[in-house]
């Protein structure tokens, strides 16, 4: 079912409130875990498309407005460190990079003003499937260290299993990366609240933000097989030529070759030793 209201097209939304006495218990069962979805205002296709899913799957989604990083004047963009970013990554970031990152905090922060002690953050060009939210409970329940454990990715390398679900599936850490994606993870309230406090300021896009649990001694898995698929739409981020575009030239990348020979190293480690 849907927790939205009529009106969520115009980026309202309502959240009920769950007591520490009603919360279920994490890894104890069955339990309902809520989807929030995160849609831009302007992209009403795309609400209208993952609503009907959710209502045909009977799958409790949220709609989390989403913040439109291209109609935020530079001068209003909060937290962002733009040094870092551009040593880090060898480029500008793209105003809709912004508005992804402040999004994905908006629906973290949305989800700790609940009882609940696990959710599923996605974005709004995903195919929802009826086993989601099973899938996210057994997952958890058989690695309940995780704080995150991500439910899609661009691709796996040098896989390393830490565990397998009642429900069958692998979960994991991959030596190599990015991975790519953060369209779909699950998250208890721990890890949501550590990831409000340790990536509020933005140094890298959030899908590779997400992944650096060496760096930020959050507990990050992921499944070894997609538990949604990517609906193919226009990004709303940017186009390939916009990230062309905001790159800079080899010779002043060279700082960030070597941050990301480091990292490298660091992810083999976190990924191999547990």
């Amino acid at each position: 079912m849907l927790g939205v209201p009529a009106d969520a097209d115009q980026g309202l939304f309502q959240l009920k409130l769950l007591s520490g006495a009603d919360a279920p218990v994490l890894g104890k069962g069955p339990m309902t875990i809520k989807i929030y979805a995160i849609n831009l205002d302007r992209s009403v296709d795309r609400w209208n498309a993952l609503s009907r899913q959710a209502q045909e799957l009977n799958l409790d989604l949220i709609r989390v407005p989403g913040v439109d990083g291209t109609i935020i004047p530079p001068e209003e963009r909060v937290d962002t460190d733009e040094y870092f970013f551009r040593r880090n990554n060898g480029r500008i970031f793209l105003p809709g990079e912004y508005g992804c990152y402040r999004s994905h905090l908006k629906a973290l922060s949305i989800f700790l003003s609940t009882g609940d002690p696990l959710a599923i953050i996605v974005e709004d060009d995903i195919q929802l499937r009826s086993d989601l939210v099973a899938q996210a409970d057994a997952a958890f329940q058989a690695l309940p260290q995780a704080d995150v454990i991500k439910l899609l990715n661009h691709r796996i390398v040098w896989f390393k299993r830490f565990a397998t679900s009642s429900l069958g599936i692998d979960i994991d850490r991959a030596a190599h990366g990015p991975q790519g994606s953060t369209a779909c993870y699950a998250v208890t309230r721990l890890g949501a609240e550590k990831l409000v406090k340790r990536l509020a300021r933005m140094e890298y896009p959030w899908d590779i933000a997400l992944e650096r649990g060496w760096a930020t001694g959050i507990e990050i898995y992921t499944t070894r097989l997609n538990m949604v698929s990517i609906v193919r739409h226009k990004t709303t981020i940017a186009s390939r030529s916009a990230y062309r575009a905001s790159k800079f030239p080899w010779w002043r990348r060279l700082r960030t070759y070597h941050v990301r020979m480091l990292e490298s190293v660091r992810r083999i480690d976190y990924a191999l030793r547990g």
